[in-house]
């Protein structure tokens, strides 16, 4: 926040001429340990009085509201080796997006803390929750009836509705987002003013205008921020892409951060990742040929998949995508929302659904529901193994495998082929057959039995049935998936 505004800030928070639960005044700070509580105190007294944030002001005595000044400088203490800010938000519990600022007012130096309200439960610090009863600090568990006002009153929005970015003028908007860009991908022709473009991006609720200023939402900011590591929330989302020597994680031998807005940086990662990927050679009658094992649709529908679908709650971490000689994983923070078996025919569901939505519209991803079955029907072409996709407790895995000849595969990479083309075929209206299977495993015709194995394995693993349970010829049989 520029230091005009700091000031205008601190005099709107004078007007009142008085501390409030969610408003705190202090000359010098005692320690860290009253700091962390005091943040927890106001971040939920801001709630149940209805304020978007609580404030803490170094510099000013807390009974006549005098500038006096503060000699407390919260960016350079450290406890031990970690900085306080650091130790501070490590001790928070939810994460609580808190900014320190020190600045000059009146000729005296001033360190404000600007603190958001609680959001989603009450704010813990070293799990103990506090609160403002008056001007007075508490424990939250003392006051029964505003620990149950504040989970009434907890209001869990979206994660591209909440701000990224607080108090920004025009210019600073047009310098941290890429505002060209999104004329551009829209083929909407760019306006010649600059309260043209503003009305734009506030209609895509990119921004917000806030009184005099703005803010930019985390909508705005994870599409279109030139960088994302100039937005503290949402810096740890950039792609992250890793390549190992060999088959296992032993040695690294590049790494690459996709660190632009994902509509703007998009389609130049799949670039470099199709630069990256595993390639095999192939020798024409003049010139040899490098082939990537890898459909480029499947690449790009899962790393796009992995952008939108990513649970923004699970801080830290973001997309991941690691390629490794024989295979590319694909990696993203949280559950998913659906069954990873039922990926093909279940109704689409995003936790980030604005965000999905923008990105059909620029075309980075299928239609809904549409992108896992062109994965799987691109694999097929190209007779790749299945890809595995690998539900774990706060993230899902994919993996796409490069070729492997059919007696290299093990059981489970043929029963999780053989499921997903019959998914594949049901899902167009088609049935699988063990001459549809052959043809998927490019077996050939005299070696039938080997598709009835696998098809066998299948049932049995309760993946796949007989459309026709009654039915007398093994020869005309017809399979559909188990929830069909």
């Amino acid at each position: 926040m520029k230091p005009e505004r700091l000031v205008d800030l601190l005099n709107q928070l004078l007007l009142g001429n008085r501390e409030s639960e969610w408003l705190e005044f202090k000359e010098n700070n005692s320690k860290p340990e009253k700091l962390g509580e005091y943040i927890s105190a106001l971040s939920n007294s801001a709630l149940l009085n209805e304020q978007e944030y609580g404030y803490m002001v170094f510099g000013v005595k807390d009974n006549s509201l005098e500038i006096v000044g503060t000699e407390f400088k919260p960016k350079d203490v450290k406890i031990g080796n970690e900085e306080l800010e650091n130790w501070l938000a490590r001790l928070l519990n939810p994460n609580t997006d808190f900014k320190i600022f020190e600045f000059c007012y009146q000729g005296k130096n001033i360190a404000l803390i600007k603190i958001e309200a609680a959001k989603i439960q009450p704010v813990a610090f070293k799990n103990i929750e506090y609160v403002r009863v008056g001007t007075y600090k508490k424990k939250l568990s003392d006051y029964p009836e505003k620990a149950r006002k504040i989970w009434g009153n907890s209001v869990v929005a979206a994660f591209e509705e909440r701000v990224a970015k607080d108090d920004v003028d025009e210019d600073e908007i047009l310098g941290l987002l890429d505002y060209t860009k999104y004329f551009e991908l829209l083929g909407i022709k760019l306006p010649t003013n600059k309260s043209g473009i503003i009305d734009k991006l506030i209609e895509e609720k990119f921004i917000t205008r806030k009184n005099s200023s703005f803010q930019i939402t985390n909508l705005g900011a994870i599409l279109f921020s030139k960088n994302l590591n100039q937005f503290d929330g949402i810096a740890r989302k950039v792609v992250r892409v890793v390549l190992y020597e060999g088959k296992n994680r032993i040695t690294t031998r590049k790494e690459h951060m996709e660190s632009k807005g994902y509509a703007i940086g998009f389609s130049s990662l799949i670039e470099y990742l199709n630069d990256q990927l595993p390639r095999a050679e192939k020798i024409g009658t003049v010139f040899r040929q490098d082939l990537i094992d890898f459909p480029e649709i499947a690449i790009r529908e899962l790393v796009a998949n992995a952008v939108i679908h990513q649970d923004f709650s699970k801080s830290g971490t973001g997309p991941m995508i690691e390629i490794f000689s024989d295979r590319v994983e694909i990696t993203n923070p949280g559950k998913p929302l659906i069954e990873p078996q039922r990926f093909m025919d279940h109704s689409p569901q995003s936790r980030n659904e604005k965000l999905a939505h923008f990105m059909r519209r620029i075309k980075i991803c299928e239609e809904r529901g549409s992108g896992i079955d062109k994965v799987i029907s691109a694999i097929e072409d190209k007779q790749l193994p299945g890809p595995d996709f690998i539900e774990e407790e706060n993230f899902l895995r994919v993996i796409l495998y490069s070729h492997m000849a059919l007696s290299a595969m093990g059981k489970d990479d043929k029963i999780r082929a053989c499921y997903q083309h019959c998914c594949l075929k049901h899902v167009s209206n088609e049935v699988m057959t063990n001459e549809s299977l052959r043809q998927r495993f490019n077996i050939s015709k005299q070696n039938y039995s080997m598709a009835s194995r696998i098809i066998a394995d299948s049932i049995k693993a309760n993946l796949i049935k007989l459309q026709d349970p009654d039915g007398k010829s093994k020869k005309l049989a017809r399979y559909i998936p188990f929830w069909a």
